[in-house]
Protein backbone atom coordinates (compact mmCIF):
# COMPACT_ATOMS: atom_id res chain seq x y z
CA UNK A 1 0.00 0.00 0.00
CA UNK A 2 1.40 3.36 -1.02
CA UNK A 3 1.02 5.77 1.85
CA UNK A 4 3.18 8.88 2.21
CA UNK A 5 3.63 10.79 5.47
CA UNK A 6 1.01 13.48 6.08
CA UNK A 7 2.30 16.97 6.75
CA UNK A 8 1.80 18.39 10.22
CA UNK A 9 0.94 21.79 8.79
CA UNK A 10 -0.08 23.23 5.44
CA UNK A 11 0.18 26.64 3.84
CA UNK A 12 -1.20 26.84 0.29
CA UNK A 13 -0.39 30.55 0.32
CA UNK A 14 3.35 29.89 0.15
CA UNK A 15 4.84 30.31 -3.30
CA UNK A 16 6.61 27.45 -5.03
CA UNK A 17 10.35 27.80 -5.47
CA UNK A 18 12.33 26.08 -8.17
CA UNK A 19 15.85 25.97 -6.81
CA UNK A 20 16.61 22.25 -6.99
CA UNK A 21 18.09 22.24 -10.46
CA UNK A 22 15.78 19.38 -11.49
CA UNK A 23 11.98 18.99 -11.44
CA UNK A 24 12.23 15.85 -9.32
CA UNK A 25 14.08 17.76 -6.60
CA UNK A 26 11.72 20.71 -6.93
CA UNK A 27 8.87 18.29 -6.17
CA UNK A 28 10.66 17.19 -3.00
CA UNK A 29 10.98 20.87 -2.11
CA UNK A 30 7.22 21.46 -1.94
CA UNK A 31 7.25 20.72 1.80
CA UNK A 32 9.74 21.26 4.63
CA UNK A 33 11.38 18.06 5.94
CA UNK A 34 11.94 18.89 9.61
CA UNK A 35 13.12 16.53 12.39
CA UNK A 36 9.61 16.46 13.86
CA UNK A 37 7.93 15.75 10.53
CA UNK A 38 6.72 17.44 7.36
CA UNK A 39 5.78 21.10 7.73
CA UNK A 40 4.32 23.82 5.51
CA UNK A 41 2.74 21.60 2.89
CA UNK A 42 2.37 23.51 -0.37
CA UNK A 43 0.82 20.74 -2.47
CA UNK A 44 -2.47 20.83 -0.62
CA UNK A 45 -4.63 19.52 -3.47
CA UNK A 46 -4.63 18.63 -7.15
CA UNK A 47 -5.17 22.22 -8.26
CA UNK A 48 -2.01 23.24 -6.43
CA UNK A 49 -0.17 20.32 -8.02
CA UNK A 50 -1.04 21.64 -11.49
CA UNK A 51 0.17 25.10 -10.49
CA UNK A 52 3.47 23.66 -9.31
CA UNK A 53 3.91 21.59 -12.48
CA UNK A 54 3.17 24.57 -14.70
CA UNK A 55 5.79 26.63 -12.87
CA UNK A 56 8.29 23.78 -13.10
CA UNK A 57 7.82 23.58 -16.87
CA UNK A 58 6.48 20.03 -16.55
CA UNK A 59 3.24 20.91 -18.33
CA UNK A 60 2.22 23.75 -20.60
CA UNK A 61 -0.23 26.40 -19.41
CA UNK A 62 -2.82 24.92 -21.76
CA UNK A 63 -2.39 21.38 -20.44
CA UNK A 64 -2.37 22.61 -16.85
CA UNK A 65 -5.68 24.41 -17.33
CA UNK A 66 -7.19 21.36 -19.00
CA UNK A 67 -6.06 19.18 -16.08
CA UNK A 68 -7.50 21.63 -13.55
CA UNK A 69 -10.84 21.52 -15.29
CA UNK A 70 -10.76 17.72 -15.42
CA UNK A 71 -9.78 17.57 -11.76
CA UNK A 72 -12.74 19.75 -10.80
CA UNK A 73 -15.04 17.50 -12.83
CA UNK A 74 -13.60 14.26 -11.43
CA UNK A 75 -12.73 14.95 -7.75
CA UNK A 76 -12.11 11.30 -6.83
CA UNK A 77 -9.58 10.89 -9.64
CA UNK A 78 -7.99 14.22 -8.71
CA UNK A 79 -7.65 13.09 -5.11
CA UNK A 80 -6.00 9.86 -6.24
CA UNK A 81 -3.58 11.75 -8.48
CA UNK A 82 -2.72 14.08 -5.61
CA UNK A 83 -2.02 11.09 -3.37
CA UNK A 84 0.16 9.60 -6.13
CA UNK A 85 2.15 12.85 -6.21
CA UNK A 86 2.68 12.67 -2.44
CA UNK A 87 3.88 9.09 -2.77
CA UNK A 88 6.27 9.99 -5.60
CA UNK A 89 7.65 12.86 -3.52
CA UNK A 90 8.21 10.53 -0.56
CA UNK A 91 10.01 7.98 -2.73
CA UNK A 92 12.22 10.67 -4.28
CA UNK A 93 13.03 12.19 -0.90
CA UNK A 94 14.20 8.85 0.50
CA UNK A 95 16.10 7.93 -2.64
CA UNK A 96 17.97 11.21 -3.06
CA UNK A 97 18.66 11.53 0.67
CA UNK A 98 20.48 8.21 0.54
CA UNK A 99 22.39 9.26 -2.58
CA UNK A 100 23.44 12.55 -0.99
CA UNK A 101 24.72 10.59 2.02
CA UNK A 102 26.62 8.17 -0.19
CA UNK A 103 24.35 5.30 0.78
CA UNK A 104 22.26 2.83 -1.19
CA UNK A 105 18.65 2.11 -0.36
CA UNK A 106 17.23 -0.87 -2.19
CA UNK A 107 13.76 -0.22 -0.78
CA UNK A 108 13.56 3.33 -2.12
CA UNK A 109 15.09 2.28 -5.42
CA UNK A 110 12.60 -0.57 -5.75
CA UNK A 111 9.73 1.83 -5.12
CA UNK A 112 11.13 4.22 -7.70
CA UNK A 113 11.57 1.50 -10.30
CA UNK A 114 7.93 0.53 -9.85
CA UNK A 115 6.94 4.13 -10.57
CA UNK A 116 9.31 4.28 -13.54
CA UNK A 117 7.84 1.11 -15.02
CA UNK A 118 4.36 2.58 -14.74
CA UNK A 119 5.35 5.90 -16.31
CA UNK A 120 7.22 4.33 -19.22
CA UNK A 121 4.04 2.59 -20.37
CA UNK A 122 2.89 6.00 -21.58
CA UNK A 123 6.11 7.19 -23.20
CA UNK A 124 6.10 7.32 -26.99
CA UNK A 125 7.70 8.99 -29.97
CA UNK A 126 5.30 11.51 -31.48
CA UNK A 127 4.91 12.10 -35.25
CA UNK A 128 7.30 15.03 -34.79
CA UNK A 129 9.90 12.40 -33.74
CA UNK A 130 10.14 13.88 -30.27
CA UNK A 131 9.43 12.17 -26.97
CA UNK A 132 5.84 12.58 -25.82
CA UNK A 133 3.40 11.09 -23.34
CA UNK A 134 0.24 9.29 -24.36
CA UNK A 135 -2.58 10.88 -22.38
CA UNK A 136 -0.61 14.07 -21.69
CA UNK A 137 -2.94 16.78 -20.46
CA UNK A 138 -5.83 14.32 -20.19
CA UNK A 139 -4.92 11.60 -17.68
CA UNK A 140 -4.80 13.33 -14.30
CA UNK A 141 -1.64 11.43 -13.31
CA UNK A 142 0.11 12.38 -16.56
CA UNK A 143 1.45 15.36 -14.66
CA UNK A 144 3.78 13.01 -12.75
CA UNK A 145 5.30 11.01 -15.59
CA UNK A 146 7.78 13.69 -16.73
CA UNK A 147 8.91 14.07 -13.11
CA UNK A 148 9.70 10.36 -12.91
CA UNK A 149 11.49 10.53 -16.26
CA UNK A 150 13.56 13.52 -15.12
CA UNK A 151 14.47 11.77 -11.86
CA UNK A 152 15.63 8.70 -13.79
CA UNK A 153 17.82 10.88 -16.02
CA UNK A 154 19.35 12.56 -12.97
CA UNK A 155 19.92 9.28 -11.16
CA UNK A 156 21.85 7.82 -14.11
CA UNK A 157 23.92 10.95 -14.77
CA UNK A 158 27.19 12.14 -13.26
CA UNK A 159 25.23 14.90 -11.54
CA UNK A 160 23.70 12.33 -9.20
CA UNK A 161 26.90 12.74 -7.19
CA UNK A 162 26.14 16.46 -6.88
CA UNK A 163 22.78 16.06 -5.16
CA UNK A 164 22.85 17.77 -1.78
CA UNK A 165 20.50 18.25 1.16
CA UNK A 166 20.29 21.76 2.61
CA UNK A 167 22.27 22.13 5.84
CA UNK A 168 19.39 24.02 7.43
CA UNK A 169 18.16 21.99 10.44
CA UNK A 170 14.46 22.50 9.65
CA UNK A 171 14.58 22.41 5.87
CA UNK A 172 15.50 19.19 4.11
CA UNK A 173 15.26 20.76 0.66
CA UNK A 174 17.49 19.34 -2.06
CA UNK A 175 19.47 20.68 -4.98
CA UNK A 176 22.09 19.80 -7.55
CA UNK A 177 25.26 21.60 -6.46
CA UNK A 178 26.46 23.24 -9.65
CA UNK A 179 28.45 25.92 -7.82
CA UNK A 180 31.95 26.58 -9.12
CA UNK A 181 33.70 25.29 -6.00
CA UNK A 182 31.14 22.59 -5.18
CA UNK A 183 30.69 23.90 -1.64
CA UNK A 184 27.08 25.09 -1.71
CA UNK A 185 25.47 24.36 1.67
CA UNK A 186 22.08 26.02 1.53
CA UNK A 187 18.97 25.67 -0.58
CA UNK A 188 18.90 29.48 -0.58
CA UNK A 189 21.34 31.82 1.05
CA UNK A 190 18.61 34.38 1.80
CA UNK A 191 16.62 31.87 3.85
CA UNK A 192 18.48 28.99 5.48
CA UNK A 193 21.89 30.60 5.05
CA UNK A 194 20.74 33.82 6.67
CA UNK A 195 19.06 31.99 9.55
CA UNK A 196 22.26 30.06 10.25
CA UNK A 197 24.28 33.29 10.29
CA UNK A 198 21.79 34.76 12.76
CA UNK A 199 22.09 31.72 15.01
CA UNK A 200 25.87 31.97 14.97
CA UNK A 201 25.74 35.65 15.91
CA UNK A 202 23.34 34.87 18.76
CA UNK A 203 25.64 32.14 20.09
CA UNK A 204 28.63 34.46 19.82
CA UNK A 205 26.87 37.17 21.80
CA UNK A 206 25.83 34.64 24.44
Amino acid sequence: MRVAPVALSADPGLTFKYIGGDPSLDLVNTVDWTPKGLEYERLTDYERLTRWAEGAGIVSAEDAERLRQAGAEWPDEARAAHEAASWLRWVLQRLFTDIAAGERSSAALDDFNDLLTEALRFLRIAPTRNWDWRGRGEDLESILWPVVWSAAALLTSEEANLVRVCAGPDCGWMYVDRSRNGLRRWCQMETCGTREKSRRRSRARA
